[in-house]
């Protein structure tokens, strides 16, 4: 029978419990085990598609089209499994499904009521998840804090699963802060405490809890206090100190024992997990000798995690090279006219992101020019390349009101349009071209040459395309489309010829990067630009 494992978080958010999560699927996985991954929302959005990355970073979109939140980019760069519609679900999605259901009639006249018909929604959906991938273990987060209103709900219903499945298939881990004063020098222990007691009033009874610090737990004392207010067995408390590298955290649960507790628990007869694959990649993160500037010119910078998926596909191309890769994090809206150059001058390599809407675009478009220009690497990601393809239309071409009709309906030249089937007047959320599809690459291209493939087949999330109209006259001005849909209905990528790299790309690379397996147009540029400049470490 499919085991099931809840992860929840108390006393503040943000603890980790996404990379906790994640870790423990790495070990799972390296026992053998065929795990998925999904995380519970407490938030009312529908899905994560319509809100602005400051509120909760990225979008993460999954192989079937998929928007969801970012946690799951840490399921799949640790567990290396492609996730689905089914690993994340929010309080939106739950009412929007239950109320359909009542709209038609299948509750044959009950009164719709958070229990059972919410419940029910929520279980049927963690059940779901394991169904359709045949997993051994399904590891699901509820996200938020124990206690939030919104949340209750779902813990309910975890709850139900963990009386359902019975207590050898459910298993229980929550993770809490144990704050470190330094007046006093010591950590303390209460606040997990009142968090777990606050968990156990809603009828859960962890049976691991993961106690996150940024300063090493010396008192040995506090795990025992936890583990006899708590109720927990001595060996299931476990310390999650903060690490220098991220990708330590398997190898750091696993010197902690957390999944020989948790096969212990759930009754798991597997062997040991094989982590040589993940130790050589942390011997190779240690190893790093150089370092490559890299530009990231986009218009949420100010939260990094608007653009983790990137962040992260540029280290893990990093370690390939054995270069740690400096971000540079540009706001495009202050690059201008008049100070672009200077900005933008010392970079080894020039990334542009995705994104929505006019603001700051002038600016990347500047950006692009300065890296056509000046043969500074550059690798243009969905918005990324549409803006290439309008700088190239304005400096290239002669076009000088070239645009997006995403940026300026009026302009007479829009290089950028609607895809078919697309306009202003439909809905915006979950009806972008969403998911994987397919992508014919060029000979003799600098695509080829990344990916050696001439077949790939890569994740969207965008709503405009490059307008066929203007094929001929890119073409004609050293633009190279080197990238089609299979009916080359769809321009899905541009190269400048006579730069040493410079790709767009209408796709989002990013999401399919892993930590030892990194992205081929990621290797690229990181490659280019060590090759431009770096220093030692």
């Amino acid at each position: 029978m499919t085991k099931y494992i809840f992860v929840t978080g108390g006393v503040v958010s943000g603890l980790g419990k996404g990379i906790t999560a994640a870790s423990l699927g790495r070990l799972l996985k390296m026992r053998g085990l065929k795990v998925a991954a999904q995380k519970l929302d407490p938030y009312i959005n529908v899905d994560p598609g319509t809100m602005s990355p400051y509120q909760h970073g990225e979008v993460y979109v999954t192989e079937d089209g998929a928007e969801t939140d970012l946690d799951l980019g840490h399921y799949e760069r640790f567990i290396d499994e492609d996730l689905n519609k089914f690993s994340n679900l929010t309080t939106g999605k739950v009412y929007s499904n239950v109320i359909a259901k009542e709209r038609k009639g299948e509750y044959l006249g009950s009164t719709v009521q958070i229990i059972p018909h919410i419940t029910d929604e929520i279980k049927r959906f963690v059940y779901s998840v394991g169904k359709k991938t045949d997993a051994d273990v399904v590891i699901t987060e509820v996200g938020g804090t124990t206690g939030d209103i919104e949340s209750q709900p779902f813990l309910e219903a975890i709850r139900q699963v963990g009386r359902e499945v019975g207590e050898e298939n459910s298993l229980y881990i929550h993770v809490c802060l144990v704050p470190y004063l330094k007046a006093s020098g010591e950590h303390k222990s209460k606040p997990t405490q009142h968090s777990v007691k606050e968990l156990q009033g809603m009828g859960i009874h962890p049976d691991i809890i993961v106690l996150r610090t940024d300063e090493k737990i010396e008192d040995v004392n506090i795990f025992r206090k936890i583990a006899n207010f708590c109720n927990v067995k001595p060996d299931c408390v476990i310390e999650n100190n903060t690490l220098p590298i991220l990708y330590g955290a398997p190898i750091m649960f696993r010197d902690a024992g957390l999944d020989s507790i948790v096969c212990r628990e759930l009754h798991l007869a597997t062997a040991e997990p094989d982590l040589t694959e993940w130790q050589t990649l942390v011997d190779k993160i240690r190893s790093r000798d150089k370092v490559t500037r890299i530009g990231l010119v986009g218009k949420y910078v100010q939260l990094h995690d608007a653009y983790l998926s990137v962040a992260e596909a540029l280290q893990h191309a990093g370690y390939e090279h054995g270069a740690r890769v400096d971000i540079e994090w540009i706001d495009s809206e202050t690059v201008t006219d008049d100070n672009y150059e200077s900005v933008l001058k010392g970079l080894n390599g020039i990334i542009v992101p995705g994104g929505f809407g006019s603001r700051g675009i002038e600016g990347m478009i500047l950006t692009a020019r300065y890296a056509r220009e000046n043969n500074v690497p550059y690798l243009g990601i969905c918005l990324g390349m549409q803006i290439a393809v309008i700088e190239a239309s304005r400096n290239l071409a002669g076009l000088s009101d070239a645009n997006s009709n995403e940026f300026n309906e009026n302009s007479t030249n829009k290089v950028i349009d609607f895809m078919p089937g697309q306009s202003n007047d439909i809905e915006k959320g979950g009806t972008l071209r969403l998911g994987s599809y397919p992508c014919v690459i060029r000979k003799g291209t600098m695509m080829e040459k990344c990916y050696g493939a001439e077949l790939i087949s890569e994740r969207h999330r965008h709503r405009y395309e490059f307008n066929n109209a203007y094929r001929d006259i890119l073409t004609k001005v050293g633009v190279t489309l080197s990238g089609f849909s299979p009916d080359e209905r769809l321009v899905e990528t541009i190269e400048i010829d006579s730069n040493d790299f410079f790709v767009g790309v209408q796709y989002h690379p990013e999401f399919k990067s892993r930590p030892n397996r990194p992205h081929p147009l990621f290797l690229g540029l990181v490659g280019a630009a060590v090759k431009n400049g770096s220093t030692p470490l």
